[in-house]
């Protein structure tokens, strides 16, 4: 099903070095009280923890980068699970070879430096529910 969504705000900020990536930016848009929008941002980490969705065993499986690394690409939804903000994010990652490693985002990621936008988008909100299919939280469409 599609739904259509307007951007209400956009906001746009850092992050300090030292700060946990995804739960400095979840506190951000708390903050804030968006509901509902995207997030992007570019800049580098000191190191990076990512997990990976095992889709044979539903789980999602973690792995630590212990090096500094530039954020080529994060890229992220903001919704609702069980009444409380969530941030679906992906992020990718590139060491000083031109290695990439990307993921889902976890807390354990540690800034160096970092900018980011977010869009908040004005609708009705979207809420994550349990799919039996993928063991998955998503998005309940109607």
């Amino acid at each position: 099903m599609l739904k259509k969504y307007r951007v209400s705000n956009l906001y746009q900020g850092r992050l300090e070095r030292g700060d946990d990536l995804l739960e400095k930016i979840t506190e951000i848009i708390n903050n804030a009280g968006i509901k509902l929008g995207r997030i992007t941002a570019i800049g580098a980490v000191e190191k990076a923890k990512l997990s990976f969705y095992n889709q044979n065993r539903k789980v999602y499986e973690e792995d630590e980068i212990n090096k500094p690394l530039e954020i080529v690409s994060l890229l992220g939804n903001i919704s609702l699970k069980d009444n409380e903000i969530m941030i679906h994010a992906h992020i990718a990652l590139g060491d000083e070879d031109g290695r990439l490693y990307g993921g889902h985002l976890t807390t354990g990621t540690r800034v160096f430096a970092c900018e980011f936008i977010i869009e908040e988008f004005e609708g009705e909100e979207v809420e994550r529910k349990y799919d039996e299919k993928t063991g998955l939280p998503l998005w309940r469409c109607q």
